[in-house]
């Protein structure tokens, strides 16, 4: 074999070493390319949520933001009138109270002793359940208001005989803690004069001034009443 393809035959095996370097070098390197770029590039996490505190509803309340600098504050003036006050309307003087057969648990020789004082006038009769059912009520208004500014007047009407018995009046009053005056009508001049249509028990309230104000027959209505009585001693100071 001469030089020259000696020579040609060590050059081609020399290019073929080259070109098959290349390509390992080449296959390498995209690995290496696709590795880093996955490195370089994690997965993406999911965005973080924070859930806010639930808002204070009361605090929000109480410190809204302004409407408008300019909001006139507020003139309403507070009310001190019970919720509870009925109408008073003035019904005019009471009717007389006439002569009683006597008078218990009082110093009391008349109803005129009661003038300039609001006054409970309250018809019962001890052995009726519904004038029984007051009793509660009737004790918490003379603890919360009895004074010189007001008083009750217990009117004992009798339904049947045996409620005639002085005694048995003042008993029954003792028992039941009933303390107030007293005036036993027997004769049940007062139970008819004082109303039309007559029942137990009945309460009407008189103002200082001596004219009838509230008007309510049978059970129920106390706090009404309450709140009656309080507004019509309050009238009577200013």
């Amino acid at each position: 074999m001469d030089r020259r393809r000696v020579a040609a035959l060590v050059s081609l095996l020399l290019v073929g070493s080259v070109v098959a370097g290349l390509l390992a070098t080449a296959g390498g390197d995209d690995a290496d390319g696709t590795a880093a770029a996955t490195t370089a590039a994690p997965e993406s996490s999911p965005a973080t949520t924070t859930t806010p505190p639930p808002v204070d509803d009361s605090s929000s309340a109480a410190s809204p933001p302004p409407e408008s600098s300019t909001t006139a504050p507020s003139t309403t003036p507070a009310t001190t009138v019970d919720a509870d006050t009925p109408e008073l309307p003035n019904r005019g003087p009471h009717p007389e109270f006439l002569p009683v057969q006597e008078w218990l648990q009082t110093d009391a020789t008349s109803f005129d002793d009661f003038d300039g004082t609001v006054v409970a006038v309250q018809f019962w009769t001890f052995g009726c359940s519904n004038c029984q059912a007051t009793y509660p009520h009737m004790r918490d208004l003379h603890a919360k208001y009895s004074g010189d500014d007001f008083e009750i007047v217990g009117v004992h009407a009798p339904e049947f005989d045996h409620e005639r018995d002085v005694d048995a009046i003042a008993q029954a009053a003792s028992d039941n803690g009933l303390t107030w005056p007293i005036a036993v009508d027997n004769e049940k001049l007062n139970f008819r004069s004082w109303q039309d249509r007559r029942f137990w028990p009945r309460i009407f309230l008189i103002d200082a001034d001596g004219n009838v104000r509230y008007d309510h027959i049978g059970e129920g209505a106390y706090d009404e009443i309450d709140a009656a009585v309080g507004a019509l001693i309050a009238e009577s100071k200013a």
